[in-house]
Formats: C-alpha cells, structure tokens, sequence
C-alpha cells in the first residue's frame, strides 16, 4: 500500500543564482527570496589555475558550491540572532 503525504505551502522560499565569468575567476551569487522579509545573499568564487584544462563549468559548480554554502551560513546565523531577540539567551546553531 503505497502512503501519499500532503503538505500544505504555508510560504515559499527561492534561491537565485547568478554566475559571472572575468578573466581566470568565476563568481557566483546565491540570493535567498523571501516572501515579506529582506534578501539574504552569499558569494563565491573559482579561479582557474592555468595549468589546469578551461572547462567553464567545473569553475561555476565550485563558485556556486560556495555562494551556496555562504548563505546557508547567513542564514543560520540570521535564525540564531533573531532566536536571541525573542529568548533573550544566547543560541548557537551548527551546521
């Protein structure tokens, strides 16, 4: 018997990339779109080692790994200040 879950959509989230290539690095921006809150956004970027082949999309997966990687980053610490806003204690939350 197969058990089907429904879940409702109580707000949407979306994460926009944006890449962009300039001489040997590749950036990378992760912007987090929240419904009625600010933007949040992290970076990254890739340089290419010259000695290394030029296959452009190793460069943006790495830039993007770490955009990534730096927003979830601001995003716990945002979850972590305002926890501390409404217990009046201090809260650390890891990865």
């Amino acid at each position: 018997m197969e058990v089907v879950v429904v879940m409702s959509i109580a707000d949407r989230w979306s994460v926009e990339l944006s890449i962009g290539k300039d001489d040997d690095e590749t950036h990378a921006e992760a912007r987090l779109v929240m419904t009625d809150r600010d933007q949040l956004s992290g970076h990254g970027k890739a340089r290419h080692n010259p000695a290394d082949p030029d296959v452009t999309a190793i460069g943006e997966e790495i830039a993007v790994a770490r955009a990534l990687a730096e927003l979830a980053h601001i995003l716990l610490n945002t979850a972590a200040a305002e926890l501390e806003e409404v217990t009046h204690q201090r809260v650390r939350l890891d990865m």
